[in-house]
């Protein structure tokens, strides 16, 4: 019996280790891609979120001055002749 079946175990053999191989390949790509695009999003999050406190100080920073550059070109507005 096991010379009869031989043949077929040993010609299906490496079709199935190959495929087994590929599945875990695969498989391993794929948890590794979905890793990375979840600490990818965490990193950007984190940098999302203190980036927004910096520009929330730079904003109070140019409002300040924003509101300084408009009252001086009020002023000069102002004292130009009027034609």
């Amino acid at each position: 019996m096991w010379d009869a079946a031989f043949p077929y175990v040993a010609a299906l053999l490496p079709t199935v280790a190959v495929a087994t191989l590929f599945y875990f390949l695969i498989k391993t790509i794929l948890e590794g891609d979905r890793r990375e695009r979840l600490a990818q999003s965490k990193w950007e999050r984190e940098h999302r979120r203190s980036g927004a406190a910096q520009d929330l100080d730079t904003d109070e920073d140019s409002e300040s001055a924003g509101d300084s550059d408009a009252a001086r070109d009020k002023e000069e507005n102002s004292q130009k002749p009027s034609e």
